[in-house]
């Protein structure tokens, strides 16, 4: 069986690389091959949200569109096309129509955001939210035989517009993403891995550390914020750009996670929507970890015993004043989230889930 994946960003962008590039080889196992094309290359992506350089990006983003044009006559010799978000991040679900309504090939709509939400992006403001596009997720909802969800919300929203929906949450694999043999020196390490668009979540919470450094001493590592410089005061702060290679590296050098979300910014519906996938990879490294209980995150792991929730300022700061000043019991939980990660969130088996998704939207062909 042969499946055409169509992702809106290359294979660093964290959807790409989880929702399919690490199913190519278990889906092959499973008798479907799978064969991924991206709407833009690494080298455009590099540079998409920066605003100096918008004229190479509008000229970069006119070349993918061309290319992805091509890739309408690779439909023909599918018999699913597998659709990550979008097949293009920006205008109408050309694509998708000439895939799914002219051509007829089963399509599979793999969501793992609530891309449905319209927000204002933080580099192109109203002229990113014009040509984004959000309302054509509905329609390729409806185009879609079955939708793979990230977390339940998304999958009630599917439901809710008629169409099967299928969770699959994004996994890592626990071989690759495992814990690093260390002996504790020195404080504690809080960190945090993530983008420009989540970076103002954390932010929400740095009045909360300034106020644990008074009293506790620990460092702060900040991952993919994309920008220069990161203050908190009072607290000892490195500041990474986020790398491919250093990924899994930088997972293992921390010894509590944070996972805040804001659910004043960018709306409450996307926070709703977010996969939670950082607490899998919190977990799959034996890291524990405070999270918000919003979305996705609400959904994984086993609070109190895994991770901690806070969704206070005053729970912030006593959940992680508790895993700081006790090394012990950050040993125990994140050994806890290490077990629950593998028993639940192994890789063959969401890639049953996928194959098994796959395999119903094909059959839909000759029904």
């Amino acid at each position: 069986m042969k499946v055409l994946g169509l992702a809106s960003y290359p294979v660093e962008a964290a959807a790409t690389r989880y929702r399919l590039e690490q199913f190519v080889a278990p889906l092959a196992q499973r008798g479907i091959s799978l064969t991924i094309h991206p709407f833009i290359d690494g080298r455009l992506f590099a540079q998409l949200y920066r605003r100096n350089a918008l004229p190479q990006t509008a000229l970069g983003l006119l070349k993918s569109t061309l290319l992805r044009l091509a890739d309408v006559l690779r439909v023909r010799g599918a018999d699913v096309v597998l659709v990550q978000r979008e097949a293009m991040i920006f205008g109408p679900p050309l694509i998708e129509w000439l895939a799914a309504r002219v051509l007829r090939c089963p399509m599979v709509l793999d969501l793992d955001d609530a891309t449905w939400v319209s927000y204002t992006s933080p580099t192109y403001g109203r002229l990113g939210q014009t040509l984004k596009w959000f309302r054509k997720t509905d329609d390729l909802i409806r185009w879609a035989q079955i939708v793979t969800c990230g977390n339940r919300a998304i999958a009630e929203y599917v439901s809710s517009k008629g169409t099967i929906a299928r969770v699959v949450p994004t996994v890592v694999d626990t071989e690759i993403f495992r814990p690093q043999s260390q002996a504790e020196t020195g404080s504690p390490v809080l960190g945090w891995i993530g983008t420009h668009s989540t970076f103002p979540y954390l932010q929400s919470i740095f009045p909360v550390l300034s106020d644990i450094a008074s009293k506790y001493s620990f460092r702060l590592k900040v991952v993919g914020a994309g920008v220069p410089e990161v203050v908190v005061p009072g607290v000892e702060v490195e500041n990474l750009s986020w790398s491919l290679e250093r990924e899994v590296s930088d997972f293992q050098s921390i010894d509590i996670g944070l996972y805040p979300i804001d659910q004043s910014l960018y709306s409450g519906q996307w926070a709703a929507g977010k996969s939670g996938f950082k607490a899998v990879q919190y977990m799959a490294v034996g890291v524990p970890y405070v999270a918000t209980p919003v979305g996705g995150s609400a959904e994984i792991g086993e609070v109190n015993t895994t991770h901690f929730f806070a969704d206070s300022e005053a729970e912030w700061q006593a959940t992680l004043t508790t895993l700081i000043s006790d090394p012990a019991l950050r040993r125990r939980m994140g050994a806890a989230a290490r077990k629950h990660a593998i028993e639940n969130y192994g890789l063959p088996a969401q890639a049953d889930k996928l194959a098994a998704a796959l395999r119903e939207a094909a059959n839909s062909r000759g029904g």
